[in-house]
């Protein structure tokens, strides 16, 4: 395919994206119609419906990415009419192109240009959800050296928070920190929280953080009643994940925190020297 038709066909399909009011992308069906190269709506419907059934085969529900609509067209006559249409998101354009006729240039194209578009995305949902759990880790972390200021502040020594942060995972989680650790198989000498969800280190940062507060709003000052407090903290916490349906100690361990945190940088640095690396 010679670069000047490439650069002319993205130029044409760019210009058909259009955005909900929420910000999803979408083509409609009539226009990709055209874009595609095909003459009559009836055939390319008929594309459209294979795309359908493959949308659902792959797990995602068709009205959500197919959503029917109705639009008003131009008649030679000058007078209008209302007729059938369909928003395609990105991924439902790559699954109408994946179902085309190959032999037609433009669906060529369209195959690479939205198995692109949508690769893109799912880079940059999975960075954002790594970001996400990166955050949610530092964030504990910084909480439980709070923490471990308090019972130092209060309790005259912080070589018991070690203790009571096992007390807080056993009230979380229904398990000790250790069995955890083999359920998630976490090197011994790893920290849990570096193999947490990041629903996990929410819901632990979460105790930790009242743990503090109720602790200085108290004046708790000793282990015992610290430790009472975090568990109970804990406790609520967990209480109110099953009550949602996420029972904690069943979760699948995460990636090794480490290992996101230097792929993000790997990723960073790669992308400052070639802007369109994390694309391909």
């Amino acid at each position: 395919m010679k670069t000047e038709l490439i650069y002319s066909l993205t130029e044409q399909f760019e210009a058909h994206a259009q955005r909900t009011e929420n910000g999803v992308e979408f083509w409609l069906a009539r226009d990709l119609q055209a874009l595609l190269g095909y003459a009559k709506w009836e055939n390319f419907v008929k594309v459209v419906n294979k795309a359908k059934i493959a949308c659902e085969s792959s797990g995602h529900a068709s009205p959500d990415h197919f959503p029917d609509v109705r639009k008003m067209v131009d008649l030679g006559s000058g007078s209008q009419r209302e007729v059938e249409d369909m928003m395609l998101t990105r991924y439902a354009c790559y699954l109408v192109a994946q179902n085309g006729d190959p032999k037609k240039q433009e669906i060529a194209f369209a195959q690479t240009y939205f198995a692109v578009q949508t690769r893109r995305a799912e880079l940059i949902e999975r960075r954002l959800l790594d970001s996400e759990r990166l955050t949610a880790r530092m964030k504990l972390t910084s909480t439980e050296k709070e923490l471990s200021e308090v019972i130092f502040e209060q309790t005259g020594g912080n070589e018991d928070f070690g203790l009571i942060r096992s007390k807080g995972d056993h009230a979380l989680f229904g398990r000790s920190t250790v069995q955890m650790k083999s359920h998630w198989k976490v090197p011994a000498k790893r920290p849990l929280a570096d193999f947490a969800p990041t629903i996990v280190l929410k819901a632990k940062d979460f105790a930790a953080e009242i743990t503090i507060f109720n602790s200085r709003q108290n004046s708790l000052s000793d282990e015992g009643a610290i430790s009472k407090e975090h568990v109970n903290d804990n406790q609520a916490v967990r209480k109110t994940l099953l009550e949602r349906g996420i029972r904690p100690e069943t979760l699948a361990a995460a990636e090794d925190a480490k290992k996101v945190a230097r792929r993000l940088a790997s990723e960073d640095k790669t992308h400052a020297k070639n802007p369109d690396a994390l694309e391909s």
